[in-house]
C-alpha cells in the first residue's frame, strides 16, 4: 500500500511540471492581437426616431394705458365783442327785470315768456300788456308795449303760434341793446329770456361750454 501511494504522488507531480510554459521562465509573454471588429449590418440597427420638442407657450398680455388730454380752443373774439356762456342773466326793460335767460344761436329773433297777455287798442294802434315775473315771489311787473308786427312760430311737436313781436332793451353785462321780442304766454318755463341772433349778430361770441360768463348785468343810465 505504501509503495501505491507513492506512485500516485509521483505522477501528480509530473502532471504539474508538465503545464509549466516552456523554455526561460524570464520570458515576456506577448499580447493577443486585437480582434477585428466586424461591422454592423444597417438593417440590423433600429431606425432613428425624429425627437421634436414643443415650442414653449408664450402668452403676450397687451396693456393699453389711455390718457385723455384737455384740449383749449382759444375761439378768436373781434375786438369790443362780448364773450357770452350758453346761459347768462339779462336784464329787460321796462321793467328791469333780471332773468334768467338761455342764448340760442339757432333763433332769429328773442323770445320772451309772459304771463297774461292780453292786446288791446290805444289811440288807433295795437298794443299788448302783459305780466312779467323774474321767478321769485316778488309781485310781477305789468308792462304795455305797442306791437310792431306779429309773427308765425312752428315748434316741434306743436301748432304754429302767432306772436306779437315789440322792441325791448336787453342788458348783459355792460352791454345794451334794443331789439325785437316776440312774446309767448306760458306760466311754466325754465329760461324765461330766449335770446336769438337779432341781440347777438355784431356784439357778441357764444362759448357753449362755459355758463354765466358776464356779472350782474349793468343798466344804461337812461334806465335808471
Amino acid at each position: 500500500m505504501p509503495s501505491i501511494s507513492l506512485l500516485l504522488a509521483m505522477q501528480l507531480l509530473a502532471g504539474c511540471e508538465s503545464l509549466l510554459p516552456s523554455g526561460n521562465s524570464g520570458a515576456t509573454v506577448e499580447p493577443a492581437p486585437p480582434v477585428a471588429e466586424t461591422p454592423l449590418d444597417p438593417a440590423q440597427c433600429p431606425p432613428v426616431e425624429t425627437v421634436v420638442c414643443a415650442e414653449p407657450e408664450i402668452k403676450v398680455v397687451e396693456r393699453v394705458i389711455e390718457r385723455n388730454y384737455e384740449k383749449v380752443v382759444e375761439v378768436p373774439v373781434a375786438k369790443d365783442k362780448l364773450v357770452l356762456g350758453s346761459e347768462e342773466f339779462f336784464t329787460i326793460e321796462p321793467g328791469g327785470v333780471r332773468l334768467r335767460s338761455l342764448v340760442d344761436t339757432g333763433a332769429a329773433t328773442s323770445s320772451l315768456s309772459v304771463l297774461e297777455l292780453t292786446p288791446f287798442e290805444r289811440d288807433g294802434s295795437n298794443w299788448v300788456r302783459f305780466k312779467l315775473s323774474d321767478g321769485s315771489d316778488a309781485a310781477p311787473k305789468k308792462i304795455e308795449l305797442p306791437i310792431k308786427r306779429h309773427v308765425r312760430v312752428a315748434r316741434p311737436g306743436f301748432d304754429r303760434q302767432r306772436r306779437p313781436v315789440v322792441t325791448m332793451s336787453l342788458t348783459v353785462g355792460e352791454v345794451t341793446h334794443m331789439v325785437e321780442v316776440n312774446l309767448v304766454e306760458r306760466s311754466e318755463f325754465e329760461f324765461p329770456l330766449l335770446v336769438g341772433r337779432n341781440f347777438l349778430k355784431d356784439a357778441a361770441v357764444v362759448d357753449v361750454s362755459r355758463k354765466q360768463v358776464q356779472t350782474t348785468p349793468r343798466l344804461p343810465s337812461f334806465s335808471k
